[in-house]
């Protein structure tokens, strides 16, 4: 049996998905815990923090039945940022995880945008005033929540809640200090501004951390559950879009795109310059930051309409192919349909918490092919979104790499290249992306290899090139979608 050499973890929306790497950076083990959110209310998406616990554990332990564990040295955890995670001063859970595509912020928001300083705060926090952020779920549950506000001892996200759990030290990785709106990122510090808007103490906020940085060791405990070494060193971890960027290469002028649960555009650039369109966060690489564009509903519409519309398909992952079977015979425009992708509102690049879906040139004609033909275009129409708002900020794009689980449909990569009208290349290792990243970073912390770009699994290589007459017809769809909409030019609504 193979030894590891560290070992990475993604908390995500759907699974908890965990790899073992060994000496030369290669996977040597991997599993893959499912999990499900909640939508209690219309517009809600919630999580259950000891689920993902307790999906971790098994993860870990089904790598340990297939490569040995005694010899990992170093353990990363990445994770959906930021979710939030209130915890008592006992360290328990107080309520399900408020996760970052949650839209009931709406009036939160309004209030939050009236209160502090848009500018400032923009070249403070990189971020604009949106439902990404922690501020309006915290100010939330003050106004909806108050016994439970008022037991709010600690605050974390997904992936910091676990290496808490792994580790007994409390820490954040400056990821999620960024995204949460509390975090400046000129003095590397707390913004004041911020606490006062939510009324929220800086003491329920643990240290900040890079991501490569060691927080602590495995816990007797946590290894007796895991079967990890006690002892074995654990790093402050990755926000699992910046996980996935390291892991698919995000070198100048090269663009990933992410099909998870949402849609992530990710862009490297060498400076903290802020775009009021896009986020922006620290990339793993030193030195280095992400835009950071990010769509709600992406692989999770998908999985919506196979719920709804697909049950006579039966479960698991092989109803997408066929509905992608039902999808391909359909010409690109699925015969004039076209949808709004914002299910769950929409936060870049028109930070809209209220947007809601559309499905317009709905005729009895259509059929369950080409519904779901035209929710791929959706996504796809998503990502050229993006790009126009990219080019227009002046960042050139020399290459498109595409990953994630949505990513593994053939026919939904090739909707992308055509509607972007440029070639797009399959990223490895599309639904552990995350996990892998993160433990290349755990890899470098422990000194095994340096930052350079990870290499290939064996099940890269698929290029998509654009076929210029769909291209052309997606141009005169795509406008119609930037129109129904409301999107004025430069992306904003």
């Amino acid at each position: 049996m193979v030894t590891a050499r560290v070992l990475g973890l993604d908390v995500g929306t759907t699974a908890v998905k965990a790899i073992a790497l060994d000496e030369a950076g290669r996977a040597v083990a991997t599993a893959s815990v499912a999990h499900d959110g909640s939508t209690p209310r219309p517009g809600w998406a919630e999580g259950d923090p000891e689920r993902w616990w307790a999906n971790a554990v098994e993860a870990v332990r089904r790598l340990g039945a297939e490569t040995a564990l005694d010899g990992v040295g170093m353990v990363g955890v990445s994770g959906m940022v930021p979710a939030l995670i209130c915890l008592d001063d006992a360290g328990r859970v107080l309520r399900p995880s408020i996760q970052q595509n949650d839209a009931r912020t709406a009036a939160e928001i309004v209030a939050l945008r009236a209160s502090l300083p848009a500018e400032d705060f923009l070249a403070a926090t990189g971020q604009p005033i949106s439902q990404q952020l922690v501020l309006p779920r915290l100010l939330w549950l003050r106004r909806h929540e108050p016994d439970v506000y008022r037991r709010i001892r600690r605050i974390l996200g997904s992936y910091d809640l676990v290496t808490h759990r792994l580790t007994g030290e409390w820490s954040l990785e400056r990821n999620w200090a960024l995204e949460s709106g509390f975090w400046d990122a000129r003095r590397h510090d707390w913004y004041p501004p911020a606490f006062a808007a939510v009324a929220t103490p800086e003491t329920w906020l643990p240290p900040v951390r890079a991501a490569h940085d060691v927080v602590g060791v495995v816990t007797p405990t946590a290894a007796a559950a895991t079967g990890l070494r006690a002892g074995t060193p654990v790093i402050a971890g990755s926000a699992d879009h910046v996980a996935a960027a390291l892991a698919a290469g995000s070198g100048p002028g090269e663009l990933v795109l992410k099909i998870g649960g949402g849609g992530d555009v990710l862009y490297g650039v060498d400076r903290f310059a802020p775009d009021p369109r896009l986020f922006i966060d620290y990339h793993d690489l030193p030195d280095r930051f992400l835009l950071n564009g990010c769509m709600v509903a992406s692989g999770l519409l998908v999985q919506w309409f196979a719920d709804v519309f697909g049950r006579d398909l039966g479960p698991g992952e092989d109803r997408y192919a066929r509905l992608d079977a039902e999808a391909a015979p359909t010409p690109p425009g699925a015969d004039g349909l076209v949808v709004l992708p914002y299910f769950l509102g929409e936060k870049t690049p028109i930070f809209d918490a209220e947007a809601r879906g559309m499905i317009s040139g709905l005729t009895l004609g259509h059929g369950r092919g080409h519904l779901f033909r035209a929710m791929l275009e959706a996504v796809a129409y998503g990502f050229r979104h993006h790009v126009d708002v990219l080019l227009e900020g002046g960042h050139p794009i020399r290459s498109i790499r595409i990953m994630d689980r949505g990513a593994r449909s053939p026919l939904w990569r090739q909707i992308v290249a055509d509607v972007l009208g440029r070639s797009i290349e399959y990223a490895p290792g599309a639904d552990l992306g995350s996990a892998f990243g993160v433990a290349w970073v755990a890899g470098v912390a422990q000194g095994a290899w340096g930052w350079t770009r990870p290499p290939e699994p064996a099940d890269a290589g698929a290029v998509h090139h654009p076929v210029p007459e769909r291209t052309a017809r997606y141009d005169a769809l795509y406008r119609r979608y930037l129109e129904l909409g409301g999107v004025r030019p430069g992306g904003l609504r």
